[in-house]
């Protein structure tokens, strides 16, 4: 017996009573692998060393920080488009 109206199921999938439990409905969309948050991070760190030490740094934070930001936002655009119709916002 479980409690909150949905049968008790074991790890495996399987309710309680003996029954398969139904399919996922759907598959989760995720991102595929990329290091454009890290070289993000970076071009901040960067910036804000820059800010102490060089405005040679911050100069280079920015000119990284705006490749990487704008490739990473294509990115995104391009994988968005290319999910099903009812997917997209």
């Amino acid at each position: 017996m479980s409690y909150g109206g949905a049968p008790a199921r074991d790890p495996g999938g399987v309710d309680v009573e003996g029954s398969q439990a139904p399919p996922a409905g759907e598959e989760i969309h995720l991102p595929g692998p990329t290091l454009l948050p890290i070289v993000t991070a970076a071009a901040i760190t960067l910036i804000v060393i820059g800010t102490t030490i060089s405005i040679i740094l911050i100069i280079v934070g920015v000119i990284v920080l705006i490749i990487a930001v704008f490739k990473w936002v294509s990115d995104t655009s391009r994988d968005v488009a290319a999910l099903p119709e009812e997917h997209r916002h």
